[in-house]
């Protein structure tokens, strides 16, 4: 029997430029689906377990269409609540060299902000569940969502399930301050703690050093202390930290360190990958799913990381949100496959 594993969070309609457009040139917008955590359910799913998705999202037909859009995946959507009146949308348009993407949001007052704790039977959730994963964007859309995410993580605690948090400071959601005077005290709940650099600055604030990501050049010693110092401070059991190199829009190192205290006593970093981005919004989701499946399923924490990366590196080759790649897909690279020729 597959592993039951829980996300909660919002899923919004994007609509993106076709191609590499810009904004005010584009007479028409390309439509996905997506969100943090909903894109970690479909990575899950995905990969054969049993996956469910916490939200709610209006009973019209766009409403409809977000839920289709997960079970098109293989995502449980038995607790994706309906009403409320908008499913909160994105805009995204697509950065080249040295250009830079830019996402503009419209998800003010969505469906999810109304989600009511009592619309959930918290301990039905995670009955039977291992794991639990939420993102640092979902308390970000305001107290009655915090309110929500707590219940659902003192329940998951409750029936053992094991709970990981990827921080995902989202500056055009909320300040510094806010965040950390949230994201602080949630941590007492959380086992594995994903996150990038600025992530631990903006949201818990601990600064990685020297690393200057813009240039490329990346003191991994100091990628090493901040893993160290989070794992001491916040009693983590798992601290994963992703390394992006931006050359440019187009082009990026990517990279990953783990500290857990068991296979790695000392942190440690994974295989590199150059990568050619075709899309690199849902690469940090991506690399959660991924992540998560190793930890429930390989022999040692390391191989766990290392198909984390790995799959993370495949989905910036996808358009959308989502990752849609297999196992088998994944474990081909992980394995040194990434010559990119035609499969015959």
């Amino acid at each position: 029997m597959s592993e039951k594993v829980v996300t909660m969070g919002e899923i919004m309609l994007r609509l993106s430029t076709p191609g590499y457009t810009r904004f005010v040139q584009s007479q028409q917008f390309d439509i996905n689906y997506g969100g943090g955590e909903a894109n970690v359910a479909v990575s899950l799913a995905n990969y054969g377990f049993e996956s469910y998705f916490i939200s709610k999202l209006p009973k019209h037909e766009i409403g409809q269409s977000a839920v289709n859009s997960l079970r098109r995946f293989g995502v449980r959507t038995d607790y994706v609540v309906r009403g409320g009146d908008r499913v909160g949308i994105y805009f995204l348009e697509t950065g080249a060299s040295q250009r830079a993407s830019k996402v503009i949001y419209d998800r003010a007052d969505s469906s999810v902000t109304e989600l009511a704790t009592e619309e959930l039977d918290w301990e039905e959730v995670f009955s039977g569940a291992k794991w639990f994963h939420w993102t640092g964007i979902t308390p970000a859309l305001g107290p009655k969502v915090q309110e929500n995410l707590r219940a659902a993580c003192e329940a998951a605690r409750k029936k053992g399930v094991i709970i990981s948090a990827d921080l995902n400071y989202r500056a055009k959601l909320w300040t510094t301050k806010e965040a950390q005077a949230v994201m602080v005290p949630l941590m007492e709940c959380v086992d594995v703690c994903i996150a990038n650099e600025e992530d631990c600055e903006k949201s818990l604030g601990f600064h990685a050093g020297s690393t200057i990501v813009e240039s490329g050049e990346l003191d991994e010693r100091a990628y090493f202390e901040l893993a160290t110092k989070l794992k001491e401070k916040f009693r983590f059991k798992s601290v994963a930290i992703t390394l992006r190199e931006s050359y440019s829009a187009s082009r990026n190192g990517w990279s990953a360190i783990l500290h857990d205290g068991t296979d790695c006593k000392e942190p440690y970093r994974s295989k590199r990958y150059d990568m050619e981005i075709v899309d690199r919004v849902g690469g940090g989701d991506s690399f959660a799913g991924g992540l998560i499946y190793g930890l429930i399923t390989k022999k040692n924490t390391k191989e766990a990381l290392e198909f984390a990366v790995a799959a993370s590196c495949l989905k910036q080759t996808i358009p959308g949100d989502f990752n849609m790649v297999s196992v088998d897909e994944v474990e081909k690279l992980v394995k040194g496959s990434g010559s990119g020729r035609v499969e015959r």
